[in-house]
């Protein structure tokens, strides 16, 4: 028989990186989870790709059991990596941060795609561009 599920919780975390600290201890403790035991087996499974911002959606059981994906980094995030940038724009349509290339956009959307609600590269690019006009991105 396949267990019950409680709830489902959705935390981005720095990959190999979690702690017991803020956003990951008290997200897991009302629920009463092994806190230690996510944090080591997330940062095993994450250690690779350290230094990115990994998206993770825990399912929890009602036998105070849990199991968990990690997803691609956010759009923001692969954006601002592949042009070098700290933060978006403010002022997105007038204070412009950026450009950013069709190749980048493309590998974005291909690196992206399992994670984007989009049937093909198109429609996944036009997602990606959208991420990228509210950062203040301009796309070439």
């Amino acid at each position: 028989m396949a267990k019950k599920i409680k709830t489902y919780i959705k935390l981005n975390i720095p990959a190999g990186e979690a702690t017991a600290a803020q956003p990951v201890g008290p997200a897991l403790g009302q629920h009463g989870l092994p806190i230690m035991d996510f944090v080591k087996a997330f940062n095993e499974r994450t250690a690779d790709q350290k230094g990115s911002i990994l998206p993770v959606v825990l399912t929890v059981f009602e036998d105070r059991t849990f199991s968990f994906i990690t997803k691609k980094p956010p759009v923001a995030e692969m954006i601002k990596k592949s042009i070098n940038l700290e933060k978006g724009s403010a002022v997105p349509h007038r204070d412009k941060v950026g450009k950013l290339t069709k190749e980048q956009l493309r590998k974005i959307a291909q690196e992206k795609m399992p994670d984007l609600n989009a049937d093909t590269i198109g429609a996944a690019e036009k997602i990606i561009q959208g991420v990228a006009r509210s950062m203040g991105v301009d796309v070439e």
